[in-house]
Parts: C-alpha cells; sequence; structure tokens
C-alpha cells in the first residue's frame, strides 16, 4: 500500500489566446506534446543510531520480518534505484544517523557509520539530537573530516569526512546568529530544482547535554521550514522537500504505510508548514507511518536500517512543481546479497576494535527487555531492563556517596538483553551514552516534585529496588511552570528503603548527569545538592552484571496504582 498526494500543476489552468506569449495548446493532441513531467525518486531512511550489523532482539524486527543491517541496506537501495530512473534518484535522511550506537561505531565516534553511509550513497541529512551529543565542533568534524582531537585516527587511516551534506536550518550559532551548517541544499534533476531543508527537533536542548549544545539556539520548526521555503522559491525552486528530525506515533493497529490516529509534534509543526512544502520526511520517534498532513506527504521510517521510504515524485517540467507525491515503507529484508564493500568495512572495524567487545560480563537467566510496562493504558510504567540499570547505579554509589535510591531515565535505555552470556559489546548497546553517575541531595519534598514531574515530561524514571510508591491515576498532572503542583503520586505512599520519606529530610540519590542537569525536562533535579560525580554508567553496569550474575528480571512492582494496593 502507498500514500498519494497529487496537487494540480501551476501552468496550462486556463487556457488563453495571447499573442505575445504564443498560441497555448486547445486540442487533446497540442497537449499531450507538453513536456512530459520529470520522474524523481527520494530513497529515505531515519534514526539508523549507528547499526551497521542487523540489530538483535525486537529493535531487528519490523512488520513480522527480520530486518536491518548496513550490507542489506546497501543492496535494498541499490536495486530501488536500479528500479527506478538512477540519475533521478535523490537519497535523504531525517536524522540521528548517528550517537546511540553500538559499540562498532561508537568505539570510532561513529567514524564507520558515516563511512558506510557515504558508501552506501547518502546525498542529504538533517542533523538531529543525537548529532550534537559530542558537541558542535565534533558535528563539523563529522562532516568535514580530520581525526578526533583526543582519540586521534583509532582505525589508524584519515577520517575523509561525510560523502553526504548535513543539512541544518534551525540550529544557529549564538554568538553569529548564523546557522551551525548549511540550512538547505538545491538539487537539479533534468533541469528542475528541488529544495531540502533539513533541521533538528527545537527541544533539541531539553535532551541534549549542556556540553553537546553550548554556544548554540534552536529556533521553531514550522517558522524554519517557512523561512527558508520563501527563500528557495525566490530561487526559483517549487518542489521542496522537509528532512525534520521530530515525528509523531501512529495507533497500534496501524501498519508501516498506514496513518491511524496519527498524534504527536510532527501534526502541529506541518499544519503550520507553508503550503509551497511538498514533503516532510521525519523522523525522531522510532515510528513508521506513510501520511497525508494538511496536503503534505508525511513519513517515516521507523529506526536502525530496518525501513527505506521509496518517495516518488512527478514534477512539472515547466514550473518546477509537483503535480503528485506517492510513498511506500520498504522493509529491508536480510534475504538479499550482502553489499561486499559494506561487509569489508564492518570486518576492517571489528579487527581493530579487537576482543574487547566479546569479552563476557555476565550472564541472564532470561532475556530482560526494555520494554516498559502499561501504566494507566499507555507504555509509561516500569522497565524491567531499566529497573536492573537502577539499581546498578544503586550498587556504585551507595557505599561510596551513600545513596539511597538510584533513577534512570529511559531513553537511556537503548536495547534488550538476550538469555545468556552478556559481552561488553551488548551491554555498551544498551547504555552507549558514556554519561557519568551523579549523586545529590533531594529533600522529600523535592522527591516527590521529582517524581510529579513525570507526568508533565510524560516519561518515568525507572526507580532502584529500594524506592516504591503508588500513582493515583484520578490526581492533577502539574505544570511546566509549577510540576509539583500535580497530585498523582499519592502523599505518603513514597518509600526508601521500606520507610516513608520525610518531606523535610535530606536523602542521598543517583541519577546520570544527563538528568542531573535537567534532561528530558526534569528541572526539579537541578536544585539537587552536594552533586558528587562519579563513574561510567556502564562501568557501573558491567560491574554489576558480573557481580549478581547470573542476573534475572527485576519484578515490575515499585510503582504501584491505587487500584492495585485496594485490590491487595
Amino acid at each position: 500500500m502507498s500514500i498519494t498526494r497529487t496537487r494540480r500543476a501551476a501552468v496550462g489552468l486556463t487556457v488563453l489566446a495571447v499573442a505575445a506569449f504564443g498560441a497555448v495548446a486547445t486540442s487533446p493532441e497540442q497537449a499531450d506534446a507538453r513536456p512530459k513531467p520529470v520522474d524523481v525518486t527520494l530513497l529515505a531512511l531515519n534514526d539508523f543510531h549507528g547499526n551497521l550489523e542487523p540489530p538483535s532482539g525486537s529493535s531487528g524486527t519490523i512488520a513480522g520480518q527480520t530486518a536491518g543491517g548496513v550490507e542489506y541496506l546497501a543492496t535494498h537501495l541499490a536495486e530501488l534505484r536500479a528500479a527506478a530512473k538512477k540519475k533521478n534518484t535523490i537519497t535523504v535522511a531525517a536524522g540521528d544517523l548517528i550517537g546511540a550506537s553500538p559499540l562498532l561505531s561508537a568505539a570510532f565516534h561513529d567514524e564507520p557509520t558515516i563511512e558506510a553511509l557515504s558508501m552506501a550513497g547518502l546525498d542529504y541529512a538533517s542533523v538531529g539530537n543525537h548529532e550534537f551529543d559530542e558537541g558542535a565542533a565534533e558535528l563539523l568534524r563529522i562532516q568535514n573530516g580530520g581525526c578526533h582531537p583526543v582519540d586521534g585516527c583509532a582505525d589508524g587511516t584519515p577520517y575523509r569526512g561525510a560523502g553526504f551534506k548535513y543539512l541544518s536550518a534551525n540550529a544557529f550559532k549564538t554568538a553569529t546568529g548564523k546557522p551551525l551548517l548549511a540550512p538547505y541544499a538545491i538539487h537539479k534533476v533534468q533541469g528542475v530544482k528541488v529544495g531540502f531543508i533539513g533541521m533538528t527537533l527545537e527541544g533539541t536542548p531539553q535532551i541534549v547535554s549542556q556540553q553537546g549544545v553550548a554556544g548554540l539556539s534552536f529556533a521553531d520548526e514550522a517558522d524554519t521550514a517557512n523561512r527558508y521555503a520563501r527563500e528557495l522559491r525566490r530561487k526559483g525552486v517549487e518542489t521542496i522537500v522537509v528532512l525534520l528530525h521530530e515525528g509523531g506515533t501512529q495507533a497500534a493497529t496501524g501498519g508501516i504505510n498506514d496513518c491511524v490516529g496519527m498524534t504527536g509534534p510532527i501534526v502541529d509543526i506541518t499544519n503550520r508548514m507553508d503550503p509551497s512544502i511538498d514533503v516532510v520526511v521525519s523522523g525522531h520517534t522510532h515510528q513508521a507511518y506513510n501520511c497525508d498532513i494538511n496536503g503534505k506527504l508525511v513519513t517515516s521510517a521507523s529506526s536502525f536500517g530496518r525501513l527505506v521510504t521509496d518517495i516518488d515524485l512527478k514534477i512539472d517540467r515547466r514550473s518546477g512543481d509537483v503535480i503528485s507525491a506517492a510513498a511506500n515503507n520498504v522493509v529491508v529484508t536480510r534475504d538479499v546479497a550482502k553489499d561486499p564493500k559494506q561487509t569489508a568495512l564492518i570486518d576492517r572495524y571489528k579487527t581493530v576494535l579487537g576482543p574487547v567487545a566479546d569479552r563476557q560480563v555476565g550472564v541472564t537467566t532470561t532475556a530482560i527487555t526494555k520494554t516498559q510496562e502499561t501504566l494507566f493504558g499507555t507504555s509509561l510504567g516500569e522497565s524491567p531492563l531499566g529497573n536492573l540499570i537502577a539499581d546498578a547505579q544503586l550498587a556504585a554509589t551507595d557505599d561510596e556517596q551513600n545513596a539511597v535510591a538510584a533513577f534512570m531515565n529511559p531513553g537511556g535505555v537503548r536495547a534488550d538483553l538476550d538469555a545468556g552470556p552478556v559481552t561488553y559489546e551488548e551491554a555498551f548497546t544498551v547504555q552507549p551514552f558514556a554519561n557519568n553517575l551523579v549523586t545529590l541531595d533531594l529533600t522529600g519534598a523535592q522527591l516527590y516534585c521529582v517524581l510529579e514531574q513525570q507526568f508533565v515530561t510524560g516519561r518515568t524514571l525507572y526507580p532502584s529496588s529500594t524506592v516504591g510508591y503508588v500513582v493515583d491515576p484520578n490526581g492533577t498532572t502539574g505544570t511546566v511552570a509549577d510540576p509539583c503542583a500535580g497530585t498523582r503520586v499519592v502523599r505518603g505512599s513514597l518509600t526508601i528503603g521500606g520507610t516513608a520519606v520525610d518531606t523535610a529530610a535530606t536523602y542521598r540519590v543517583t541519577v546520570n548527569n544527563f538528568l542531573a542537569g535537567g534532561g528530558d525536562g526534569f528541572s526539579a533535579l537541578t536544585g539537587g545538592t552536594n552533586l558528587v560525580t562519579g563513574q561510567i554508567d556502564l562501568d557501573a553496569f558491567v560491574a554489576y552484571l558480573t557481580a549478581q550474575s547470573p542476573v534475572s528480571a527485576p519484578t515490575l512492582d515499585r510503582i504501584r496504582t491505587t487500584a492495585e494496593v485496594a485490590a491487595a
């Protein structure tokens, strides 16, 4: 199934006889003599996150099929280009190509991923929030090339930079007000101009460490798209595509080419975009959808290279305007031949990485997943793997910093753990950000405020085993300005070590430095005092797996509802 959007071209709409401009078509034969439309194919992906090798577990399947892996992705892209007119095909991406990557890519600052996607024929990509994980200077190095300033050229060969162009329309250097990277690109196909505007979500500073966005400011997505759409039209560009690292979610009943009950930021953003914008290739939410929103084709190819969106445009040769647009999300199956160049790249980096990746660090008795349990009909509950990580962080700081509780953010848990031996590489894939643990003092009142803020941000913090509390589905939700005003957490129900929390008392709590800095909207944590920075979160996780093996999935009983308590 594919979604098709059709718009009349801004030519030939009226039959006129104006001598100054010559005769116009007045019969079917004359009309047929007009130039045929230009067929342009866009091949789009998003949220690749350095998944060079096929992802494991649930991350490696989609639409009931195993999918992903750059060796197969490259082959599928080549086949799709062959099926279209190769010279008329443009390959694009909507951000988060790097960051939160498996060890094979992350150990080399994601240079392998940039090399692989360049080799696979990527032309343009918007920046995503994870492109800023290591800061603006590192993003510019990723684009332009050069060895890492600290680690050098880790694989022993020069890093030549990206073979594609990153676009960043709404990330501005605060000191100058100028875009960090080119805001748009113009690509000519058979004389027709296609404009690409690339950008990340405006809220990037709230989900990236403060060091990552230092010296930058981020503008509204729709306002930015409209600004540069006007500029493109002044340059004679009528076909405009936005590559936007922001997205939405459709209902669970929707398939990879559906648009059922679409919600999320992408809906409002698209509704506010200028009519001159034809296509929005989106991302960030790791969802698959194929939509018509306010007359625009809006797509997303899930994540990890498991889908490619095949977008077919027909463009009027005279006006340069889009006549029709159709899209189809294609599964990157593993039943095709592997691209030998990609295989060679993977083998080269695996050799350099050496035995570190395969070192066994623990054993699990069963698969431990990052999947959140349902709370109030939404996936906002606990996670077995999230709880396990919180326990590991508490174990790493209970003696050293006298911590009594720990909390983990859901976005930092990136993959499942399969049953059986756990390698260092698998542990790294679960926690790839290299955040430091931070232990700080919070009053009981501040702790309640942090927990209330979960319902404002829509993100659940995974608690260590020492923490328990009860949530009232009928309670009120606070506001961004005053999250503490919420009453979702039943007062008096919060316990640490089995003892009710005193709002006036002080407790030592461990989080990662991302959360301690107010990341994911948890501004209440910035009120903590007596901060002490500890070890890397991955090191704490690995140590816990080793010390506690064999490890089982924790019971999901740390957050309960009033209904559960009443039933008990």
